[in-house]
C-alpha cells in the first residue's frame, strides 16, 4: 500500500488546490476559459486583481465576477481571500530574464506540474491499457496538434500492430473511424491543443457515439474536447511566444507509449526485431 502523503502526491499544490475548487461545478465556456487560465497562473492568482485576471484571460471583468459566485463565494475579493489563505505563496519574479528567458521558464514550470500529476500513475495506467487492448488503434490529431499524433503513432507502430493515424479533417474522418470499428477498434487516443478546432470536438463526439473509448491528452481540464472524453490527461502549453509551445503534451505523449509497451508483451521483441533490420538495411548512421 503506498504511503504517499497529499503533498507527495501533489494534490497540495497551487494547480491541484484550484483543479479541486472547480470540481462538481458546471462552468460555462467563458467561466471554463477563466478556470484554465487561473490553473495555469495559479501561484499569481491570489494577487490579481479581477480586471487583472479578466485581461489574462481574455473575459470581460464582470465574467470574473460572475464566475466568483458562480464558485459559490459573494464575488471575487471573496475568491481571492480564500485563495490567499489556501495557497501562502508570493508571486512569481521573472526578474531580468528576457522573453525567451521566460518563456522556457515558464515551460519548465509546466513541466514541474506533470510531474506533479503523474505522482499518481493510476490514469495513465488505464490509459495504456486501453490502447494497448484497441486493435486498430485510432490516434487524432489535427491543426496545432497534427505533430503530436505522428509523434505517437510513428513509436507506437513499431511495437502496436494497428495504428491509424487521423492527421485530417473532413467528410472522411468518420469514414476512418467506422472502418476502424468494423475492425475491432475500441479506443481513439486525441491530443487536443488550442486554437481547438470544432472538427476536433464533433470527431470525438462521432468516436464516442461509434462506440470508442476516446483518451484525450489537452491543455486543460476545461476545454471543449472535455466532455467528449472518457479519460481526459491535461499538459499545460506555453504562451509566452507568438505560437504556443508543447513540450508537456508531447511527453506526455511519450508517457502514453511507455504504459502502452507495459501492456503488450511483445513489445520488447519488436522492438529487438526492428533494430536487426533496421541494421540489416543500413537504415541509420552510425
Amino acid at each position: 500500500m503506498s504511503n504517499r502523503t497529499e503533498s507527495d502526491t501533489g494534490a497540495n499544490t497551487p494547480a491541484a488546490r484550484l483543479q479541486h475548487l472547480f470540481e462538481n461545478h458546471r462552468l460555462t465556456p467563458t467561466q471554463r476559459r477563466i478556470a484554465h487560465c487561473m490553473v495555469r497562473r495559479a501561484a499569481d492568482v491570489p494577487f490579481l486583481s479581477s480586471v487583472e485576471l479578466a485581461e489574462l484571460a481574455g473575459v470581460s471583468q464582470p465574467s470574473v465576477t460572475r464566475f466568483a459566485v458562480a464558485l459559490g463565494f459573494d464575488g471575487y475579493p471573496a475568491l481571492r481571500r480564500h485563495l490567499r489563505e489556501v495557497t501562502p505563496a508570493e508571486p512569481a519574479d521573472a526578474g531580468s530574464l528576457n522573453e525567451y528567458q521566460q518563456a522556457v521558464e515558464a515551460e519548465i514550470e509546466n513541466l514541474r506540474h506533470l510531474a506533479q500529476l503523474l505522482a499518481d500513475p493510476a490514469p495513465v495506467e488505464r490509459a495504456g491499457r486501453l490502447l494497448a487492448g484497441s486493435r486498430p488503434l485510432l490516434v487524432l490529431g489535427l491543426r496545432a496538434a497534427a505533430s503530436q499524433a505522428y509523434g505517437f503513432s510513428y513509436f507506437a507502430s513499431k511495437v502496436h500492430p494497428d495504428v491509424r493515424l487521423l492527421d485530417e479533417g473532413g467528410s472522411t474522418l468518420a469514414d476512418r473511424v467506422d472502418a476502424a470499428v468494423h475492425s475491432g477498434a475500441t479506443a481513439l487516443l486525441c491530443f487536443a491543443l488550442p486554437r481547438h478546432p470544432k472538427e476536433v470536438v464533433d470527431a470525438l463526439a462521432y468516436a464516442k457515439s461509434a462506440g470508442l473509448t476516446v483518451v484525450t491528452v489537452a491543455d486543460s481540464a476545461f476545454t471543449p474536447v472535455a466532455r467528449h472524453s472518457d479519460l481526459l490527461l491535461p499538459a499545460a502549453v506555453g504562451e509566452g511566444l507568438a505560437f504556443d509551445t508543447a513540450c508537456s503534451p508531447m511527453l506526455l505523449g511519450r508517457v502514453l507509449l511507455e504504459a502502452m509497451c507495459d501492456n503488450l508483451p511483445d513489445a520488447q521483441a519488436r522492438l529487438e526485431e526492428f533494430d536487426v533490420r533496421a541494421a540489416e538495411r543500413g537504415l541509420f548512421a552510425e
